[in-house]
């Protein structure tokens, strides 16, 4: 590779704006916005994996101080992700800061990443759980969750492909069905109390080693927010409300995480909570009977279309980003300016994610195994996002702010060893789906490599 054609495949300069006359435009609103970050955190997750954290509790309060620790150290992120929205808005999101900060090399993979690993992965798995619980209210068979989650792929992936606006009324209408089941879920603990323990029954005493994994799977669970920042391109008064959407929507969650646990622990109690594998279903069946715990199965499905549907949006707007700076792939980066959409991004996502809904078919192993599979890319580049801050205040200090991280640079330099820590968690308490994720990023790196051999793959910027 010579050096010029290095040059132009990896331009440390900032990337440049798109020309806002072919590309994307403010069509998303505040209330949109919002909608979106509170759907695709508060997914099947919030469902599965407090009976994980309760397992783990040595009592009731070291679960809600957990539940509130993860709330805070979320709102920490979100304050990074508030100066870097405000100070770049860009439909890029994380890429755009990445490329900014490190050079198209390292964006490149990032790009890799979510269109292979981080994004479809995510949509993979909701799709994958809703199937699960429509299956308990009509079966087809044997395949009954692998038809499902196709299906759910295929129509959502269409709804957001008919326009923006389409999509983000699809995902107001599913924000509030879903919010509405949480609190139905909280109403309902809160209305039983739990049978009495027997003697020895109580939890064992948590070690340092439980609080680690206890902060993984809830973590894990407050995860998404960040995709704020896919919208930050086409916000309404970008500048001002990105702060509003990620620090509202953070707070909003918390609430509603640490309720929904006071319910599960109110009603269950802490030994039975955490032998639950399905608890939200476990609260509703002791408070409403069965047909409770059918019902709540639907809310949990609405769950998982709410976040299939939220990653499906924001996940397209990296891939056209993506397709935007590197001409090998310049046909993701095709704007559709009837509907408002990245049509051939919104495609080629669908595709790869109809892929693993089929892979899956075979080689599932169930909801730790995708977290595994995710959570170490995903981690990574949380980790060099955070570190972009660092960078770009010191590049470009030109550049306006409208908001600046408070206690700078104690608060990144905390948000930025959070990230570390579960890096290093998500590697050395995880299996096979670690290694397998690690593999596809490893996948991208080559072909980064094969690219940067050829000038008619690259981009003139």
């Amino acid at each position: 590779m010579n050096r010029s054609t290095s040059k132009r495949l990896v331009n440390d300069r900032p990337a440049p704006s798109p020309d806002l006359s072919t590309g994307p435009k403010p069509a998303v609103t505040l209330v949109d916005a919002l909608a979106l970050t509170v759907g695709i955190v508060i997914g099947a997750g919030i469902f599965r994996t407090p009976s994980l954290v309760a397992s783990n509790a040595a009592n009731a309060w070291t679960v809600y101080a957990v539940w509130a620790a993860g709330g805070a150290i979320s709102l920490i992120g979100a304050l990074v992700y508030a100066e870097l929205t405000t100070t770049y808005p860009h439909t890029g999101g994380e890429y755009h800061y990445l490329v900014r900060a490190f050079g198209h090399r390292l964006g490149f993979l990032f790009a890799w990443a979510r269109l292979t690993v981080i994004q479809t992965g995510s949509i993979a798995t909701f799709a994958f759980v809703c199937g699960d619980y429509l299956r308990q209210i009509l079966s087809f068979g044997e395949f009954s969750s692998p038809i499902y989650a196709a299906l759910i792929v295929s129509i959502f992936t269409l709804l957001n492909i008919l326009g923006v606006r389409e999509g983000t009324r699809a995902q107001n209408l599913l924000t509030s069905v879903e919010v509405f089941g949480i609190l139905l879920v909280i109403a309902a603990g809160l209305s039983v109390t739990a049978p009495a323990v027997p003697a020895g029954g109580s939890a064992p005493g948590a070690s340092a080693s439980s609080l680690g994994l206890m902060m993984v799977f809830v973590l894990f669970t407050y995860g998404g927010w960040n995709e704020a920042a896919y919208v930050s391109g086409e916000l309404h008064n970008a500048r001002q409300n990105m702060i509003r959407v990620l620090i509202t929507g953070i707070l909003i969650i918390t609430a509603l995480y640490v309720l929904v646990n006071v319910g599960y622990l109110h009603s269950l109690g802490l030994s039975n909570a955490g032998k639950s594998e399905l608890i939200a279903a476990d609260v509703m069946r002791r408070a409403f009977g069965e047909a409770g715990a059918k019902a709540i199965s639907v809310f949990v499905a609405i769950s998982a279309l709410t976040s299939a549907n939220a990653t499906i949006f924001t996940g397209a707007r990296t891939s056209y980003a993506f397709g935007c700076d590197f001409r090998a792939f310049r046909f993701l980066g095709r704007w559709n300016e009837r509907t408002s959409t990245p049509l051939n991004a919104l495609l080629v996502q669908g595709g790869v994610a109809l892929a693993l809904v089929f892979l899956g078919t075979f080689t599932r192993k169930g909801f730790e195994t995708i977290v595994e599979y995710t959570a170490p890319v995903f981690w990574f580049f949380f980790l060099l996002t955070g570190a972009s801050l660092f960078v770009l205040r010191r590049k470009d200090r030109a550049v306006p702010r409208p908001f600046r991280v408070p206690f700078y640079p104690v608060t990144p330099i905390v948000f930025c060893v959070t990230c570390a820590y579960l890096l290093y968690s998500s590697l050395a308490y995880t299996g096979i789906g670690a290694f397998v994720g690690v593999v596809v990023l490893a996948t991208g790196g080559l072909l980064l490599i094969f690219l940067s051999s050829s000038t008619s793959n690259v981009k003139e910027n």
